[in-house]
């Protein structure tokens, strides 16, 4: 990736005709998206070599105070992710109704994101041009039978209005993806739901995230990655923070920050981009800290949880018993 206005060939290997094929011309969207996330190896920053280890001592040392606390409950292994930390800074009611009654299954929402991500990652690797329909074919033919979560069990057993449903909005999310993005090249190293995780206080407690795409990859010191989150709404101040939590994570497991992150918002095609910096994931370490003590607080009974209603109101799972809420989503829904 370059920067400024970059034009690249991508030479695909010869097919049926045995004629060496086009790179195709970008279009407008595609080529800003290049120019606000590409950069030239002069324009990649460094970073101090000990930076992973601070912050990993920053979040042990804040959080080592909780394994008391871990203890008295019978915790014996704490899982963080960024829903986590966003829910818990987010309403406090909500998050203890979720997290008390876990799942609830699939459902086409839900499902829609994994098979889009799924086909958005087949589109990386098939030979010639993509087809958004046939991507998405394939992947509900492969998870149907795969073993995932139980998707598979899920998938088997909706209608096929529920299917057909769930296929026209992976089509579209995955049509939307190649409007917009460029051919990833081989050569900058693209991943699509990207895990990464670390263990902290000998295995206690363990921070884990999952990126939609990642692009990129340090050398030496030099950050050279670009995280990236797809989203289909609108957007929400707490997508900023979902992608400082990734970094966060990123950085002390490979010991160099990611050089950008960015959310990508597929129906609009508008892209949030931010660059790393130290500040940045200091303060993201704080958070999830914060996040953790609230957490171990209302699950001790020593806080009393806070609402703090706002328009997520509407999927929330106690909604019919909090007055509250319900008077927030009237009172928008009146204005």
């Amino acid at each position: 990736m370059g920067n400024g206005r970059v034009h690249f060939t991508v030479t695909p290997p010869a097919y049926r005709s045995g004629v060496t094929l086009a790179a195709p011309l970008l279009n407008p969207s595609q080529q800003a998206l290049l120019d606000t996330l590409g950069a030239g190896r002069n324009d990649r920053p460094t970073f101090a070599a000990e930076l992973g280890p601070q912050l990993r001592a920053q979040l042990e040392d804040g959080l080592r105070p909780l394994l008391v606390v871990l203890d008295t409950l019978g915790v014996e292994k704490l899982w963080v992710s960024k829903h986590k930390v966003s829910s818990i800074h987010a309403c406090e009611v909500r998050f203890l109704a979720e997290e008390d009654r876990g799942f609830d299954g699939w459902t086409v929402p839900m499902a829609r994101g994994t098979i889009a991500h799924r086909a958005i990652e087949l589109s990386m690797n098939v030979r010639g041009e993509p087809v958004p329909a046939e991507l998405v074919d394939h992947t509900l033919s492969s998870l149907t039978e795969g073993e995932t979560n139980g998707l598979a069990d899920w998938l088997q057993s909706i209608s096929e209005f529920e299917r057909a449903d769930l296929r026209g909005a992976a089509i579209d999310k995955v049509g939307a993806f190649l409007e917009t993005w460029p051919p990833l090249k081989p050569g900058w190293r693209p991943r699509t739901e990207s895990k990464a995780r670390v263990d902290l206080l000998d295995d206690r407690v363990t921070l884990q995230g999952k990126v939609d795409l990642t692009i990129g990859t340090a050398e030496g010191t030099r950050a050279g990655k670009v995280l990236v989150d797809l989203k289909t709404g609108g957007f929400s101040p707490s997508h900023v923070d979902d992608l400082r939590f990734y970094a966060l994570v990123e950085t002390i497991k490979l010991g160099v920050p990611p050089r950008r992150v960015a959310t990508h918002y597929l129906e609009s095609g508008n892209l949030l981009p931010e660059d790393v910096s130290e500040a940045m994931l200091t303060s993201a370490a704080v958070r999830v800290v914060d996040a953790v003590n609230r957490w171990l607080d209302l699950r001790s009974g020593r806080l009393v949880p806070v609402l703090k209603p706002s328009a997520s109101c509407r999927w929330c799972p106690v909604l019919a018993e909090c007055e509250g809420g319900r008077q927030h989503l009237a009172a928008v829904e009146e204005w």
